[in-house]
């Protein structure tokens, strides 16, 4: 049985540090946590962390830190998060245009699921949702937290355009385009705020750890 978390090498200029192997929002806080401690006190040489659902990708430059130095540090990091709390970094209300040209599949999800489409809204803009990570796609957020009842499967096609700040629903999760891309997520609505600015020092509005919130309108 493997033990968990484990720091695994990444070639020879990164670690993953795993928590376990499923979706679960646990393993979500304890990925966080571990990446604001990294924040809050920096491993010499490491160049950037990008978490994921079960794992933190920790970067570093062998030529600064040795790959045993920055293995300790990581293990020191670990002993001192403990059972940390997930750390919160902000709450969003994301304004959102549910249906239409701008949610093309929300009727297809609510027949699917035998509700309204006014039913899908209520249940999709009830629950606060957390980013749990951003990819496939640059400033692409996974959100945990959907009504299971809304759980619906990929589109069998991917759609080769989707416009920036849609919102997605694949499996049990829903999800924000941050940029025009392809994708095959259902589509049941598209918000109106910025979610890249290239001027901004951090130019993806959405960050892990957020919380948000979705309201009609």
């Amino acid at each position: 049985m493997t033990s968990y978390p484990r720091i695994l090498p990444v070639g020879d200029t990164a670690f993953t540090v795993e928590f376990g192997a499923a979706i679960e929002e646990r393993l979500v806080a304890q990925v966080q946590a571990l990446d604001a401690e990294l924040a809050a006190h920096p491993i010499p040489g490491v160049r950037e962390t990008t978490p994921s659902y079960r794992a933190l990708l920790v970067v570093y430059a062998p030529q600064h830190s040795p790959a045993l130095t920055v293995r300790a540090a990581l293990e020191q990091a670990l002993a001192r998060m403990g059972s940390a709390a997930l750390p919160e970094k902000r709450r969003l209300e994301i304004p959102v245009h549910y249906g239409g040209s701008d949610g093309p599949d929300l009727e297809e999800v609510a027949r699917s699921h035998g509700l309204t489409p006014a039913e899908v809204i209520a249940r999709h803009t009830a629950p606060t949702y957390r980013v749990a990570m951003l990819g496939f796609a640059p400033g692409f957020a996974y959100l945990l937290g959907l009504d299971p009842r809304l759980a619906t499967p990929r589109l069998a096609t991917p759609r080769p355009h989707v416009p920036a700040g849609s919102i997605g629903i694949a499996g049990d999760q829903t999800g924000v385009y941050a940029l025009d891309t392809p994708g095959g997520w259902r589509l049941i609505g598209r918000t109106s705020l910025a979610l890249f600015d290239p001027a901004r020092p951090e130019p993806f509005t959405l960050q892990a750890g957020d919380v948000v919130r979705f309201v009609e309108g």
